[in-house]
Order: structure tokens, then sequence, then C-alpha cells
């Protein structure tokens, strides 16, 4: 599936990734979503407070800044390598049980795609679901 992110932010996939268990007939087993990208991520986040999202996204910025003086890649800019190491320390991948047809996530959690870059992107995100 494609998503498309607006600039740096957390974008909610998890009703989207839910509409595809259900589709899909699976009752019991896992679902596994990969993103293909370098430079945004995937993320199981608290998903009733969006203070929560806005403190990842500050931490994020200082723990990672968008110097260009630090870095030697910068072959799209100064948010690009930044926008690695970010992904590098966080996901590319989660995998989710399913149960009773439904995604088994708790009760405020939900999927994120995080996109580090300042522009927006298309993202590729593959969802692949097993089980009976």
């Amino acid at each position: 599936m494609t998503i498309s992110t607006a600039g740096k932010s957390l974008a909610t996939i998890t009703s989207k990734i839910q509409a595809i268990v259900a589709e899909s007939g699976i009752e019991t087993g896992l679902c596994t979503l990969f993103l293909r990208h370098t430079s945004a991520s995937l993320l199981i986040q608290e998903n009733a407070d969006p203070d929560v999202l806005r403190d990842l996204e500050n931490f994020f910025a200082k723990l990672v800044p968008e110097d260009s003086q630090r870095y030697i890649h910068s072959a799209e800019g100064p948010d690009d390598m930044p926008a690695h190491i970010r992904t590098a320390l966080t996901h590319s991948s989660e995998q989710i049980p399913i149960a009773q047809g439904r995604l088994v996530l708790g009760t405020w959690q939900g999927i994120y795609v995080w996109e580090h870059r300042q522009r927006s992107h298309t993202r590729e995100l593959v969802v692949h679901i097993t089980g009976d």
C-alpha cells in the first residue's frame, strides 16, 4: 500500500491496517508491516494524547539535529542524514498478532508512519498477513 505523508510528522495508519486484516479473513495469525524506506519509520505508540507524539518529535529533533555541519552525507539536503539516523534508531518493520480477526493492540496503541523528511513523500508499506 502507499502512504502519503505531509512532511515531518506522524501519520496514523491503524484503521487502514485493521481494514486490510479484516478483508483477509484471517482470524488468528500475524500481521507483519515493512516500510520500504530509509528516511521514514514505523512506530506503535500512544494514540490518545497527541502530546506524546509532539514530545517524541521534539526529543528526536534534539537528539538528531538537522545541522549540515555535523554530517558528510547531504545528497538531498540538510534533513537527509538526520532522517536516516532517526530511522536507524526506530523501526522499519513491526509485527502485530491477530486474534478474532483483529489486530491485538493495546487500548492506547496506534500504528504510525513517521516521516523524518521535511517535505511530503509517498511511502510504500508492505502488509503481510499469515494465519488461519
